[in-house]
């Protein structure tokens, strides 16, 4: 979704505007003319026969564009302000339009270099609609000049997805605070606690940027905490086995996180997109659309050994009252040996089924041999019977892969209580699936009767976004989070 176009064009300097769109006529060419002759040639920052403050807010965004991995020089910011600053002096028609034409040209490239995903991140794309594309200048302009205020639209870097930003902006403040103290390698095989004195507290001190001294007092006791805070430690001041291992990675791997998990953000799409954002890492789950995030919530991923993939699709349907196809390999860990120990498929609400075909037929229990499903000689498809104890809950939101991977309802509340709150088998269980429901649908869903797996497609599919991020921006920072599935040192 792009954003909404403003109620009407500004009226004042008619006569202005129409002359410069006179000059734009006359030197655009190219995908630009793509972009203006729509509009009549109206420029995109002018305003009242001058350089509108939007233009101030993309150098502002140039100028700190290395923080973006890009290069300001790239995209021309003394050429812009000698013309601005000629045209300011000299505002003829000819020289506003070559100034608007500078300014769409380096904010286009900006645009496209800052969108262009970086080709270390592996993610998979599961529809052609998520799939990233070159982007085109005719399209980022059309963009910009529907915002309601292109100013705020650039302020914000409206095109990128907010996570991005935030993590953008937050890694400035962490390279700050803990970037540039001393690299040295404090002891790890002497206990240094608050109230102690001694050489490795001093060594500690001084890795934390500290006056010299050898006391572990008030001071050190309070850069302890706000270090075990931005590195995903428990904040207790106290300079354990953990703590001292964190610190002894040195600045530079906290750096090249940062960095790594800025570029898995860039894979994400702005908030003027209706889509679904799901962070494995931290197990939250964020949606967006008109603009705005329009809400949150926690989720339970995959755990190490069931690891929820880095993959986009698009969600387009719904199914209430679903099955849950169970995985072969907890068949046979967890289902046989019930079996084999005297419990049955019937009593536990499951089924065994002759194949994975939409219709398969059903086999008898007796029918199987439970000793080869359960030594993973023999495979059998087993499912769980929709109801209130079904694992899948009472709704799950699909968006087609050959993984089985999706979102969906759990009757386990107790999980998102946990910090830490990696327990699926590699799908995302959701803590209000009716909420995010409403979302999708714009009405809460309702199974029409007991029938299973009853399938509500969506009008407009929405994409879905399963990422991976290990450093967050939170209300203080950024905090560094653990890497649970070991993605880091790929």
């Amino acid at each position: 979704m792009l954003p909404q176009a403003a109620s009407a064009q500004p009226d004042a300097g008619q006569v202005v505007r129409s002359s410069i769109g006179v000059e734009i006529r006359a030197q655009v060419g190219g995908k630009y003319r793509d972009f203006y002759a729509p509009r009549g040639y109206w420029p995109l920052w002018v305003e009242k026969g001058r350089v509108g403050p939007q233009a101030d807010a993309l150098l502002a965004l140039i100028d700190k564009s290395e923080a973006d991995g890009l290069k300001p020089r790239d995209y021309d910011p003394g050429d812009l302000r000698r013309l601005i600053e000629e045209t300011d002096a000299a505002p003829t028609p000819k020289t506003l339009a070559r100034v608007d034409l500078a300014l769409s040209r380096s904010f286009a490239s900006l645009v496209a270099d800052m969108r262009r995903p970086a080709k270390g991140v592996k993610i998979r794309y599961l529809d052609k609609e998520v799939e990233p594309r070159a982007a085109d200048p005719a399209d980022i302009l059309r963009a910009a000049a529907l915002a309601p205020s292109l100013t705020d639209y650039v302020q914000s870097v409206g095109w990128m997805s907010p996570l991005y930003m935030k993590l953008r902006n937050a890694r400035d403040g962490y390279l700050r605070k803990w970037g540039d103290l001393p690299d040295v390698v404090v002891p790890e095989d002497v206990k240094m606690r608050p109230g102690g004195k001694g050489a490795g507290i001093a060594v500690l001190r001084q890795r934390l940027g500290l006056v010299d001294g050898g006391a572990y007092d008030k001071a050190l006791v309070a850069k302890v905490k706000a270090f075990q805070g931005d590195h995903g430690l428990k904040p207790d001041g106290v300079a354990g086995v953990m703590t001292i291992s964190a610190l002894n990675q040195g600045p530079q791997r906290y750096a090249r996180l940062l960095a790594l998990n800025l570029e898995r953000a860039r894979l994400l799409p702005g908030p003027w997109t209706r889509h679904v954002v799901v962070d494995a890492a931290s197990a939250r789950l964020w949606y967006y659309s008109k603009g705005t995030l329009d809400g949150t919530m926690k989720v339970v991923a995959g755990t190490k050994e069931t690891q929820t993939p880095l993959m986009a699709g698009m969600i387009r349907y719904a199914t209430l009252n679903p099955y849950w196809n169970i995985p072969p390999d907890l068949v046979e860990r967890k289902v046989a040996p019930k079996i084999l120990g005297g419990g049955s498929l019937k009593a536990m609400r499951y089924e065994a089924l002759a194949d994975w075909s939409a219709n398969p037929a059903p086999l008898a229990q007796s029918a199987i041999d439970w000793n080869a499903v359960a030594s993973g000689r023999e495979e059998v498809r087993v499912r769980q019977l929709p109801g209130s104890d079904n694992a899948m809950g009472k709704v799950k939101f699909m968006f087609p892969n050959d993984l089985g991977i999706y979102l969906h309802d759990t009757p386990q509340r107790n999980l998102f209580a946990k910090e830490d709150r990696h327990f699926s088998n590699g799908c995302v269980r959701l803590e209000d699936a009716q909420r995010l429901g409403r979302w999708f649908f714009g009405k809460t869903l309702s199974a029409d009767g007991d029938k299973p797996e009853q399938h509500v497609p969506l009008s407009q599919p929405v994409p879905v976004y399963l990422t991976y991020l290990t450093a967050v921006p939170t209300a203080q920072g950024v905090q560094f989070l653990p890497d649970v599935y070991g993605r880091d040192g790929e």
